[in-house]
């Protein structure tokens, strides 16, 4: 199945502006989280997890699945497929990763957010700011945009056998 070539630029429009909404969160999470850390005042810890939490179930978890399923839908509505290429497969595998990772994590997000609530100045200095996970998640954002952008060659067996099968059929 090919998407009409409007159909493509606007799933595409939509895939690459979640995507980039998804560096762009979690940048935001990460230096939320540096200033948690770095902070010795007990209001703006307690105001940076409060606002860690909202950040992440509000934007960047919708921004994760958005850019998953829009990503589905360009690899499935595109001659690149899903199956064709190892970069797609990787940018995938990697997408489901940190999408998965991402909502396993923020429960505990709540959690710390819920403590930072209630907290004194001395507990709230222990809760640390989540710059691993962030860290993390940025760096593997980075990869995907990378495999996005240059697009290694690379066909899967299934890629080669589609591509035999399309030159013997214009043949």
């Amino acid at each position: 199945m090919t998407m009409t070539p409007g159909l493509r630029k606007l799933a595409l429009t939509v895939h690459v502006t979640s995507s980039v909404g998804w560096i762009g969160a979690v940048l935001a999470y990460l230096a939320l989280g540096v200033s948690a850390v770095t902070s010795q005042d007990a209001q703006t810890v307690r105001a940076a997890w409060i606002a860690m939490e909202v950040t992440g179930w509000f934007v960047i978890v919708p921004l994760a699945l958005a850019a998953l399923l829009t990503g589905l839908v360009m690899s499935l509505g595109t001659p690149w497929g899903l199956f064709r290429h190892y970069w797609v497969l990787i940018t995938l595998g990697l997408t489901i990763l940190s999408t998965v990772v991402l909502l396993s994590h923020m429960p505990t997000v709540s959690s710390l957010a819920a403590v930072a609530r209630v907290a004194d100045g001395a507990d709230l200095a222990g809760l640390g700011g989540d710059l691993v996970h962030a860290g993390g998640g940025l760096l593997v954002l980075l990869a995907i945009t990378v495999l996005n952008v240059y697009k290694p060659h690379g066909l899967t067996r299934y890629g080669w056998r589609k591509q035999h099968e399309e030159r013997a059929r214009l043949a």
